[in-house]
């Protein structure tokens, strides 16, 4: 049985050449500052989109953390990654709009678990 059949027979797909970069969709959304209200009540939180992937790790701001992008769609991205001696996180963000995002994340930050979600739309320039 060949590598791709096998592949596709227990639910994995190799991606296609020339998506190295991957998330399009958060590629796409407005630049600029973006306010955060949480679900749970938590105080709103303003930060400055530049590439979009800054509303992945919302609750680990460090850098050096590694990503593994579970899906990439055009409207719906999920990415679980690792900050070594910090924790992890699995994030969920479903676009609505360029300016409008619902995101879900889980994970353990601080040696403490922690689980949100949350809308962030665009509310200015940074």
């Amino acid at each position: 049985m060949s590598l791709l059949a096998c592949t596709g027979a227990l639910g994995f797909s190799i991606p296609a050449f020339g998506q190295a970069d991957g998330l399009a969709m958060l590629a796409g959304l407005t630049k600029g500052e973006w306010t955060i209200k949480f679900r749970d009540g938590s105080p709103d939180r303003k930060i400055c989109v530049r590439t979009g992937r800054e509303l992945i790790q919302l609750r680990h701001r460090e850098t050096g953390c590694s990503r593994f992008v579970v899906e990439d769609g055009a409207a719906r991205v999920t990415v679980q990654y690792t900050c070594p001696g910090n924790g992890y996180g699995r994030t969920f963000i479903r676009r609505e709009t360029g300016a409008l995002v619902q995101i879900e994340s889980q994970g353990i930050a601080d040696g403490l678990p922690f689980q949100f979600a949350g809308e962030a739309r665009r509310t200015g320039t940074c």
